[in-house]
């Protein structure tokens, strides 16, 4: 299945080169998403030697696999903030991503692209169930200082709300892809190195040194822009990891028009529009998955039916899914943390304007600033406020590894093993992880996550090998997609016949 996000398929192409021969520099940034390129077009602008490597492409992880939906509010809720927090907080985080959004904005307006847009953002509920959500909604956006009000309608072709619709003002929406290409692109103008198809293959934190395929970097500091940390860190134990699958598809007679729709109840449902290659599209995001914990061809299609449901027969002509970290306590982790170098992780699903924000604080802290929130998001916090959840995520790893190890186990030979299909089997007293394609070749690797040891799960849509435990993803062959490991999947050499 082609799982090309609709941001991907209609943005201009990157084309930044691979990096090869070994080089120095002030600043490493690992990860080319929002987080990253923002950081090495700040620093670069102030003239600091910037190297900046991407596995991939330029936005192609989770920034072209997002909404495009930019707001200062959280989809959990900046109610949970003010009750976690304080309302000063749930204040500074309001400011934090309402300046980030001008940022944005800012960039985007200057060279006219990205398809910027101002619009509101709607919440409501569609049960009983969830309508008191709207009023602690209300009263958190007001006390911040938002631009606020209920109504009790939404736009002709939207689910009828029950109750008040909580409408929070001057929003906006972009193309998230065409953005990150576009900031790259002025990043590489400003004097920052700019590299893709350069994964990073070994991580040397207090040495600040990372090698690829091909050459190594030596830094004087290293920032970890990809979404949670390379290698192992703290934070890692405080964050559950979920997938979300979004498509778009012909939007009908349903056209709500512009604007940023959350509705709750049953079915969680963020919903927006798009113009892009003369087509009309709806845009429909579903509800979180626990990573390699789930089934991701029921969950897409769960997804397609409440579409349908909700909106009538359309032809779904993209389907994607997305990665996301949450943190133990809903603020993110930004900084220095205490294997010396900086990361920025624990966006939940907010990550286009917590990376921005990201961004713009690691940049002044390299610069030899101390920026307030800087104090309230530094990844050394206890997390005192998120202790259930980080006890909760230490019992899902503990949990996968007693049953992987224990049951999950094929009783299959790798000869029977039908085209698409994949097995955990048992070869010659050792267990791997088969796939075979469709035109019949086999792919064998170990089952064990390289991060911390896990037993990888198959992700029918993404023809890939999830871990359960912190989210590392492999492709079939054993090379990393994303995640905290580092180290690929070991190949094994098996007979298939």
């Amino acid at each position: 299945m082609d799982t090309t996000s609709v941001w991907r398929a209609t943005a201009p192409q990157s084309g930044f080169g691979l990096l090869q021969g070994d080089i120095s520099t002030d600043i490493l940034i690992i990860g080319g998403g929002i987080t990253g390129i923002t950081l090495a077009l700040l620093l670069a602008r102030e003239g600091r030697s910037v190297v900046l490597l991407e596995a991939e492409k330029v936005g192609s992880g989770s920034t072209g696999n997002s909404t495009g939906n930019l707001y200062e509010t959280l989809s959990q809720g900046l109610h949970g903030i003010a009750r976690a927090w304080d309302e000063d907080v749930a204040r500074a985080v309001v400011a934090q991503r309402r300046a980030a959004i001008d940022f944005i904005e800012g960039e985007a307006r200057q060279a006219d692209c990205c398809d910027f847009r101002r619009c509101a953002l709607r919440l409501y509920a569609t049960t009983e169930q969830h309508q008191g959500e709207i009023g602690h909604e209300h009263r958190a956006l007001a006390k911040a200082g938002a631009d606020v009000r209920l109504e009790r309608e939404v736009p002709a072709g939207l689910p009828a709300p029950l109750g008040d619709v909580l409408v929070l003002n001057d929003q906006a929406q972009f193309q998230p892809q065409e953005y990150a290409v576009h900031l790259a692109g002025l990043a590489a103008q400003a004097g920052a190195g700019v590299y893709e198809r350069s994964r990073v293959i070994e991580l040397d934190h207090k040495g600040r040194r990372a090698a690829t395929a091909t050459c190594t970097v030596q830094a004087h500091e290293i920032v970890l822009a990809t979404h949670t940390p390379k290698g192992f860190h703290m934070v890692q134990a405080e964050m559950p990891v979920h997938r979300e699958y979004g498509i778009a598809r012909a939007i009908g007679a349903a056209d709500p028009g512009p604007g940023i729709f959350w509705s709750r109840g049953r079915e969680h449902l963020s919903v927006r529009t798009l113009q892009a290659q003369a087509r009309r599209f709806l845009v429909c995001v579903g509800q979180e998955n626990k990573t390699g914990a789930h089934n991701a061809k029921d969950s897409l299609m769960a997804l397609e039916a409440a579409a349908q449901r909700q909106f009538g027969a359309g032809e779904v002509v993209y389907r994607w899914s997305a990665q996301n970290y949450r943190s133990a306590d809903r603020l993110p982790y930004i900084g220095r943390d205490v294997s010396g170098c900086f990361i920025a992780t624990g966006y939940s699903t907010d990550g286009l304007v917590w990376g921005t924000v990201a961004a713009r604080i690691i940049a002044e802290q390299i610069m030899g600033l101390s920026p307030d929130f800087g104090s309230v998001c530094k990844p050394t916090r206890w997390p005192l406020k998120g202790g259930r959840t980080m006890m909760e995520e230490v019992g899902t790893m503990a949990k996968a590894l007693v049953k992987d190890y224990l049951t999950h186990r094929q009783e299959q030979q790798l000869s029977s093993l039908a085209p698409g299909a994949s097995a955990v089997i048992e070869v010659d007293g050792a267990t791997c992880a088969a796939w075979r394609a469709d035109d019949g070749e086999l792919f064998a690797v170990s089952p064990v996550c390289t991060h911390l040891g896990c037993k990888v799960h198959w992700n029918s849509v993404e023809t890939s090998w999830d871990c359960p435990c912190h989210g590392s993803r492999f492709k079939p062959d054993g090379t990393v997609i994303e995640g905290p490991a580092v180290a690929a999947l070991k190949r094994k050499h098996v007979n298939a016949a």
